[in-house]
């Protein structure tokens, strides 16, 4: 038993008035262990085997179990001394001591209970538990260490699947409520503190990430739909005439970098590199969104700045206004999208001529970066079907306007990345893995909150967040 607390017996770490000894919480933990023991060596001899996992599991609940009485006693305050019996209130008045109260807790050892003084407020009602905001346990039930496991099960899954993986790994029972709301509520104070870091870049009071230079540094966005409840999409045309929305664009951008590339010359990125930031918002508020992202990974300090995405508007506003200078590229594979799907406009029947006229013009003309005469040939082409006369003029205005960001030959000179690849996986791995699967519905509210959690442990910075809560 000494092994649990070493040298805490009888040195009155639970001694006080109503409480165990340590000595005692010894005991009661040797004795479950020798419960658990006896009865293994007796299923030996009779069987002559071990099941392992039984016993595994045996010994966990009986540890649990003396570790939740373990706790018990040591969450047992005593009454404050007469002359602690009032603390101020937020009101200005002062709460007076009530007595001790008690309330359940759950723990990474099971349930405890926490017995801690209570203090009122005559003139305002307001109540106070002083130990609750010590022990991190305000307005919950729950441990910080259930919580931070809540969290994370929360932002990888559906809330049910957390629920049992927190059953079955750490055999602990917990309700698939408890897990939504505390991954909701976690990743609320992850998007608050994220919106208080936006403010301060917007104010430019943003501190200097010193490091050394970074060769090339990319930035890439694109937009994914979500699917949220009903309220959320009122007013909002949906993609088909006449119909409704049933989701809203959750924009996700990443940052990653490049230090070099593969014999052919093809750029190669940088192994666990990629950065996330996302959220279901107006194109403005997300381009600060990415340049604090951006800025944290070295943007001041990166030799070559490169940002890539599809043809949309929103993408190259953002671009220009919160990364000037930045080299832009168009994703290469997005544009042959546009070739390809003119193509079998043209030759609905007709495969080889249909490629026939993709290998001029995108072989020839797309990728050798010849866009001027893509474009006049576009222009060219006649027809008397009106739907798909906008369709050319539509896509040689495309190209027209993005002729700058298609120069594929000269980037691919200077070995850099001419698709957006990086950000198409992340719209599934970030976002469709947890958000689009069957029967899902969100609010914009909570969508934004597992999706600031998300990206908070995708970059591998919770653990960070959560060691400046505890010490907040």
């Amino acid at each position: 038993a000494a092994v649990f607390f070493p040298g805490r017996a009888g040195t009155g770490w639970l001694d006080g008035p109503g409480k165990k000894t340590a000595a005692a919480i010894h005991t009661e933990i040797a004795r479950e262990v020798n419960r658990l023991l006896a009865r293994v060596f007796a299923e030996r001899q009779h069987h002559g085997r071990t099941d392992l996992e039984a016993v595994e599991t045996g010994l966990r609940a009986a540890l649990h179990q003396a570790g939740s009485a373990a706790l018990t006693e040591l969450l047992r305050y005593e009454a404050p001394a007469a002359d602690q019996h009032q603390l101020p209130c937020p009101c200005g008045h002062h709460a007076q001591y009530q007595g001790l109260r008690s309330k359940p807790v759950l723990t990474v050892v099971g349930p405890a209970r926490v017995e801690r003084p209570y203090y009122l407020c005559s003139r305002c009602h307001q109540g106070q538990f002083p130990a609750d905001a010590e022990l991190d346990i305000v307005e919950t039930e729950s441990s910080p260490g259930v919580r931070h496991m809540q969290a994370l099960v929360g932002q990888e899954a559906p809330f049910d699947h957390g629920r049992e993986q927190i059953k079955v790994l750490a055999g602990l029972e917990v309700t698939t409520k408890a897990v939504e709301r505390t991954a909701e509520v976690i990743g609320g104070d992850i998007a608050q503190r994220q919106q208080q870091e936006i403010q301060r870049a917007v104010q430019l009071d943003l501190p200097i990430v010193v490091g050394e230079p970074i060769p090339v540094l990319y930035v890439q966005m694109d937009g994914t739909g979500v699917p949220v409840v009903k309220k959320e999409t009122e007013g909002r045309k949906g993609k088909t005439d006449g119909q409704p929305a049933h989701t809203r664009e959750a924009k996700l951008g990443c940052v990653f970098t490049q230090t070099t590339w593969d014999e052919e010359g093809y750029a190669i990125r940088d192994s666990d590199s990629t950065t996330y930031t996302g959220a279901i918002e107006t194109a403005g508020e997300f381009g600060k969104r990415l340049y604090l992202e951006a800025w944290k990974r070295g943007w001041s300090r990166a030799e070559k700045k490169v940002v890539i995405g599809d043809g949309a508007e929103w993408i190259w506003n953002i671009a220009k206004d919160n990364f000037p200078g930045a080299l832009q590229i168009v994703d290469i594979f997005h544009a042959r999208q546009h070739l390809w799907a003119l193509a079998r406009l043209l030759f609905p029947n007709d495969s080889k001529r249909r490629n026939q006229w993709i290998g001029l013009h995108q072989k020839r003309w797309l990728d050798k970066g010849k866009i001027a005469k893509l474009v006049a040939s576009l222009r060219s082409l006649q027809t008397t079907d009106c739907e798909l006369a906008k369709k050319i003029r539509n896509d040689a205005d495309y190209f027209a306007t993005n002729a700058a960001r298609m120069k594929y030959p000269k980037f691919r000179k200077q070995h850099l990345f001419v698709g957006s690849g990086v950000i198409e996986a992340g719209c599934k791995t970030v976002i469709a893995h947890r958000f689009k699967q069957s029967g899902m519905f969100w609010t914009v509210h909570n969508a934004n909150a597992i999706l600031a959690l998300r990206c908070c442990h995708l970059n591998g910075r919770f653990e960070d967040y959560w060691e400046a809560r505890r010490a907040a």
